[in-house]
């Protein structure tokens, strides 16, 4: 591996590419027409436009990423997040073409990306599973079936599902067939398979995530668990390692059953398996995301570990350098996505140009981003600003240090979530850990503009 071409955008390429240049590795930077100013364009050692400002008809489109490699002699691919990240055919056909696919093999994709599968490799490697159907449920017949089973509330999720699509929760008989018909016809749209499957709803759970990293000769190791709780219509807003309502003994249970998984799996690279947790602190399996993902900073924060750079070297063919007994958690860290978001207007969103952008620094603070003063927030794609990352040495200093750096954040030219962190910074229920997924969507139905004073 020589020359690799990252297929994505934004903070993540520019992420992806630091950790090829830490490596030695040369980078290959694929825009948009509407992401010709965009700094992952400026970092790269080359960098080469493959389409119009639609994904489809640029970061999703395979011929045009494969074409740009053939014309740089890009010899590996890295998927970043999101876009093709999960697609085991685009997998496939890297491999096929005699490029690294710098994730894991196509037929993990392949299995953990169907959600019925992943669960019943779950439960085989001994991990507790959510109560639901026994894989699809095909029609209408069949969802009356499985509601009478499984009791109400259910929700139904799309089998190739992701990012809060697809999924709908039924609560009687009258929602049943059409959130049914609803859910699959989202699916269909969304992910070209309309299949779903259902499961029993567990009621004010916490959504816990545990990072893992194995490599191609059959060692795992955990970074810990995420805590990705503060959430509004299941878009991730606040993360935090480690999780405050996880207790030591818990973190070993719940990390081991992550491991048992992608063993199972016979998984290679990064990828996070997650949990959902319910009031009386049982867990249980919900899915494994096979890529990097947005939050991996914090662990990286917790651990000392470079998770970018691992996976470049596990897909080198590289054994991991770490033991589990290695890995010592330092301290506490804090994600906060900084989006181009109105939080007093429903996050709605606020595309334009950042006529400045001021971002916070000092003592245990660090800044993933893509922008810069004068670049244009695009429509095209997600709202994401930065990722303002704080670490201290335990969760009350790491708020503090937040509360910091968040007023020293200055952006101006677009709306941001700043003013929603604060206001969840001086949150009572925040700071005490007493909240479950649905908080946040709670807040916004009693009328809360999230505007910090």
């Amino acid at each position: 591996m020589k020359k690799v071409l990252i297929a994505n955008r934004g903070e993540i390429a520019v992420r992806i590419i630091r950790a090829c240049h830490d490596l030695g590795l040369q980078t290959v930077a694929v825009y948009s027409q509407a992401d010709a100013e965009a700094l992952h364009v400026l970092h790269a050692d080359e960098a080469i436009c493959i389409g119009e400002a639609p994904a489809q008809k640029s970061y999703l489109k395979i011929p045009n990423i494969l074409s740009a490699c053939e014309i740089t002699g890009a010899d590996a691919i890295h998927p970043g997040y999101g876009f093709l990240s999960e697609n085991a055919n685009f997998a496939s056909i890297c491999e096929s073409c005699g490029l690294n696919f710098i994730g894991p093999a196509p037929s993990s994709i392949t299995l953990l990306g169907d959600k019925a599968r992943a669960k019943a490799t779950a439960k085989e490697a001994g991990c507790p599973v959510i109560e639901g159907s026994d894989g699809i449920v095909p029609d209408a017949i069949q969802a009356r079936i499985e509601a009478e089973k499984l009791g109400y509330p259910i929700f139904i999720k799309a089998v190739a599902g992701g990012g809060g699509k697809g999924i709908r929760i039924a609560h009687n008989d009258d929602e049943l067939i059409r959130f049914f018909v609803a859910a699959r016809t989202e699916a269909e749209v969304s992910f070209g398979n309309p299949d779903v499957y259902f499961e029993k709803m567990i009621v004010g759970p916490r959504h816990v995530e545990v990072q893992i990293l194995g490599d191609k000769h059959g060692n795992y190791i955990h970074l810990g668990e995420r805590d990705c709780t503060i959430q509004r219509r299941r878009q991730k807003l606040i993360e935090e390692s480690l999780s405050p309502a996880i207790t030591p003994k818990l973190r070993q249970k719940i990390c081991e059953a992550a491991v048992a998984v992608v063993k199972k799996a016979k998984y290679f690279s990064a990828g996070t398996v997650e949990f959902l947790l319910d009031k009386d602190l049982n867990f249980y399996f919900m899915e494994v995301n096979t890529r990097i993902q947005v939050e991996h900073t914090i662990s990286e924060e917790i651990s000392g570990v470079d998770l970018v750079k691992e996976q470049i070297l596990v897909a080198q063919g590289k054994v991991l350098p770490y033991k589990q007994k290695d890995i010592v958690f330092n301290g506490h860290a804090i994600q906060f996505r900084i989006n181009a978001e109105n939080s007093a207007r429903n996050f709605a969103p606020s595309p334009g140009r950042l006529e400045y952008y001021l971002p916070p620094g000092g003592p245990h603070v660090r800044v993933d981003s893509a922008c810069y003063s004068g670049y244009v927030i695009p429509p095209n794609y997600d709202s994401m600003i930065a990722k303002l990352i704080v670490h201290g040495k335990n969760r009350r200093e790491a708020i503090e240090i937040g509360r910091r750096a968040l007023r020293e954040f200055h952006i101006g030219g677009v709306f941001s979530t700043i003013p929603f962190h604060l206001y969840m910074l001086d949150d009572e229920n925040f700071l005490s850990g007493n909240y479950d997924l649905t908080y946040i969507d709670d807040l916004i139905g009693q009328g809360c503009e999230f505007i910090n004073s």
